[in-house]
């Protein structure tokens, strides 16, 4: 049976008692990032914890897509490594009637498909049977379209005689925990190619027959890329192997909601903001309509990725929402090959700055507090009817400061 962290933890007064002065410094913190249990560039979670130590980051939230079950490592290891856990959860959903407009949210490329994630989720979790059903609902709709996708991938490399094949339970059993992605596919299929020409060449005239005479643009050692390359080309739309997505499949934002708050968790919406060229989505361009349109689903925090925004786009939009009572909190995602810093840098690859760091820690503060209160049997940062207590803000941040602090110290 998995402990909570808070089963030995003081009453709520005496840990704000014991607190220190609440003037000390922001302690470092990533509240987003993904693990082997669905995709990642960690190739364990132990990994993450050791490179925090490595980087003095305090605070780690756990992000995975539709499943909970790296909690109990992740829960094991930071009460082992002394780092604060943040048990999150992400999904993507579909809003027909911004897909019906033609709306893009956060995904640039489809619109009304809605990245979307939960914070702060009651671990040991706690869903009834109806909500489990559609916890896994979701995973087994994710692998079955991969699975497609490597049959797809099969005929295709025996029609261009290529003596290569996959099934869907080795590939699974080779690099995944239970959730099967497209990226998984990427990375085996780079891997075979290797192993089958040790040229780097060989490798490259390999790709372009896959590629239907597109020579890949990255060299063979540059996995990321790579993989990248093998996506694009023929695992999304208009490739061989491409399988679409069934929009049936996907949960409504409100159904990705409800069985967030259930979990115990807040509702928390990813901002995608500036992408390369400086263009935004059409949900996001405006703030003041996203706020609203925010409000009115009672979604009272955000998260970004500082990493892919310019640093004063990503200050301007952070200070408005914070401005506005938000909680906000920063991540790195870490779901590519590519094995960055657990630490979060801005666009520019630079530390953020003293008031984006405070912003990110209060976030996570918040977010703890409401883990703390949810444990002990009380409402958490939501009421009963789902709604933040925003004038309660300045509370929240300092019993998550005083939580944090007892467990990290």
């Amino acid at each position: 049976m998995d402990e909570s962290i808070f089963d030995k933890f003081p009453e709520e007064q005496k840990l704000l008692a014991n607190a220190k002065e609440a003037d000390q410094a922001p302690l470092n913190v990533n509240g987003h990032f993904h693990t082997p249990y669905s995709f990642s560039a960690f190739t364990e979670i132990r990994q993450v914890f050791e490179m925090a130590r490595e980087e003095q980051v305090s605070v780690l939230g756990i992000n995975d897509f539709y499943t909970t079950d790296g909690y109990s490592e992740f829960n094991e290891l930071a009460s082992k490594f002394k780092v604060f856990p943040l048990f999150n959860i992400e999904f993507m959903g579909l809003q027909k009637d911004l897909q019906a407009e033609g709306v893009r949210v956060n995904d640039p490329n489809n619109p009304g498909r809605t990245y979307f994630s939960g914070k702060g989720l009651k671990f040991p979790v706690e869903l009834n049977a109806e909500m489990v059903d559609r916890l896994l609902r979701v995973q087994d709709e994710s692998n079955r379209q991969t699975g497609e996708m490597i049959e797809k991938l099969n005929h295709w490399l025996k029609e261009l005689g290529e003596d290569l094949s996959f099934s869907f339970d080795q590939m699974k059993a080779d690099y995944a925990k239970n959730l099967l992605r497209e990226r998984h596919i990427a990375k085996a299929l780079r891997e075979a190619v290797a192993a089958k020409y040790p040229q780097p060449e060989d490798q490259k005239a390999c790709f372009e027959k896959i590629f239907e005479g597109k020579a890949p643009k990255s060299e063979m050692a540059d996995f990321a890329g790579l993989e990248n390359e093998i996506r694009g080309n023929l695992l999304k739309s208009g490739g061989k192997a491409f399988v679409p997505e069934d929009d049936q499949a996907f949960l409504s934002l409100e159904q990705v909601i409800e069985l967030i708050v259930r979990a115990g968790g807040i509702p928390c919406y990813p901002v995608l903001l500036d992408n390369p060229k400086g263009e935004f989505t059409d949900f996001e361009g405006d703030y003041n309509k996203l706020y609203e349109s925010l409000l009115a689903k009672n979604v009272y925090s955000i998260e970004l990725i500082p990493g892919r925004n310019k640093p004063e786009i990503l200050e301007e939009f952070v200070n408005f929402f914070n401005q506005k009572g938000f909680v906000i909190t920063f991540g790195t995602e870490h779901n590519t090959p590519k094995l960055d810093p657990i630490t979060v840098f801005d666009g520019n690859g630079q530390a953020l700055n003293a008031n984006l760091k405070q912003i990110g820690y209060e976030g996570a503060c918040i977010v703890a507090a409401h883990q703390y209160l949810k444990a002990s049997g009380e409402e958490g940062f939501l009421d009963a009817a789902g709604k933040a207590k925003l004038d309660q803000r300045a509370e929240f941040i300092a019993l998550g400061d005083a939580v944090i602090r007892h467990f990290v110290d």
